[in-house]
């Protein structure tokens, strides 16, 4: 069976407790409740509220000198009010910037290394171009290459800077690496998968970074050790020599390091397998993207939560009435409606922050997933849908990642039991909250 010491519950290790004031703290999962970032104000780009002209696809722009090139995949829905995450995904040696974005021979459900419809619209994904279709960053030139893509992406779409990560497999995985230790204070996390040593170098490595290795037992392992353990270091996690499967197997086994700083995980995932970007479990040497585990724990150590989470209660307060967030009648069945209240410590104004979600009496705030203007906020068991997932904005607003719509106190009412709902975003002070 395999042993999963994860970053699933409890409050964001590398996405975060949710702040909620117009001076919020992003804290951001494990990579999402211990936040690299705690303490540090959201800031959107300078691109929201821009109509954006970057499009899909290929874009060349200049860098070093050199013309270099990368593809761009912005949501369907995308919202220039709402700050999304980024996503750079490095490809392989002799591999190309289309196979990442395309998915290659898995096609669109493994594109951008499968976190693409992982994301549900709630991220902008890069695939860049390396030179001679690898990272050998002669001089930091694919560090500056990265500077020069995020700076033309951050003036034109609108992206959470507390919320860019990277990943890759093999050269990938060593230029994601590279990122680590060069922009620690630019990305809030990469994965390495199959990271054959620093070949892309390592400038700086002397600061905590929340950091992810994946990496099969007969390939070269230790190399893969190596990149980790700096972070280890640098992270002040406890050392250990985390479990790693047997020959044979055909399972893989992912540890969350104890012990580290608050906001720097350090997570190990080692697999029955060689070298590989999608293994599967249960299958010798098998490979396929979408039929592999590693899609799903990246985007989990990227958004997910503190594996030995203190859960963080707060109430929501609106800033036209001065109430709170209440689950009517305190009543915990699928479907309770929320209204405003006057602010208690009773448990149907106490919310949790885990990932995106906000819960409340054990079930999720919630939204029908075909939801329009004016349909009621809810709660509902916890399912892991967009419907349930929510962004938190500077202006203090708080918007649905599946419809985009805004909680919104009906009417602008300042009434005990006005109704919350969801509205198109408009930023009137029925629609802003603040964590209380």
């Amino acid at each position: 069976m395999m042993s999963i010491h994860r970053l699933f519950s409890g409050r964001a290790v590398i996405a975060a407790l949710l702040v909620l004031a117009m001076a919020c703290v992003a804290e951001v999962s494990a990579v999402a409740s211990t936040s690299p970032t705690a303490g540090a104000t959201l800031a959107g780009t300078a691109g929201c509220g821009r109509a954006p002209t970057l499009t899909n696809g290929t874009h060349t722009i200049q860098s070093g000198g050199k013309n270099r090139s990368f593809i761009l995949s912005i949501p369907e829905n995308y919202d220039n009010t709402r700050q999304h995450r980024l996503v750079f995904g490095f490809h392989w040696l002799g591999g190309t910037a289309g196979q990442v974005a395309g998915g290659g021979s898995d096609g669109d459900v493994y594109a951008h290394y499968g976190l693409r419809r992982l994301a549900n619209n709630s991220a902008i994904f890069v695939a860049p171009q390396g030179i001679n279709n690898g990272w050998g960053n002669s001089g930091g030139e694919d560090v500056t290459f990265v500077d020069d893509m995020i700076r033309r992406i951050d003036n034109d779409l609108c992206v959470d800077t507390t919320q860019r990560f990277a990943l890759g497999f093999s050269y990938g995985g060593a230029m994601s690496y590279a990122l680590a230790c060069a922009r620690p204070d630019v990305f809030r996390a990469v994965a390495a998968i199959a990271a054959p040593g620093g070949i892309s170098g390592c400038s700086g490595g002397t600061q905590p970074f929340a950091y992810m290795g994946i990496h099969g037992i007969n390939d070269n392992i230790g190399a893969g050790r190596g990149l980790r353990d700096r972070f280890v270091r640098n992270n002040g996690c406890t050392p250990q020599n985390p479990p790693e499967p047997a020959p044979g197997s055909r399972t893989h086994i992912t540890t969350a390091y104890s012990g580290c700083r608050e906001g720097y995980p350090v997570v190990w995932a080692a697999f029955d397998g060689g070298h590989q970007q999608g293994p599967v479990d249960g299958c010798a040497g098998c490979e396929s993207g979408a039929r592999s585990w590693v899609k799903e724990e990246i985007w989990s150590f990227f958004t997910g939560a503190d594996p030995n989470p203190t859960p963080t209660t707060f109430r929501l307060q609106s800033q036209s009435a001065g109430r709170c967030l209440d689950v009517s009648g305190a009543n915990s069945s699928n479907g309770a409606q929320m209204i405003i209240w006057d602010c208690h410590t009773g448990t149907n104004q106490q919310f949790t922050q885990t990932g995106q979600t906000l819960r409340v009496m054990g079930r999720c705030l919630d939204v029908p997933s075909n939801a329009a203007s004016g349909a009621r906020a809810r709660i509902w068991d916890c399912t892991g849908g967009a419907n349930q997932q929510w962004n938190v904005n500077t202006n203090g607003t708080v918007s649905n990642v599946q419809t985009g719509l805004c909680l919104d106190v009906n009417g602008g009412s300042t009434a005990n039991g006005a109704a919350v709902i969801v509205w198109s975003c408009h930023t009137g002070v029925n629609q802003r909250w603040a964590r209380a």
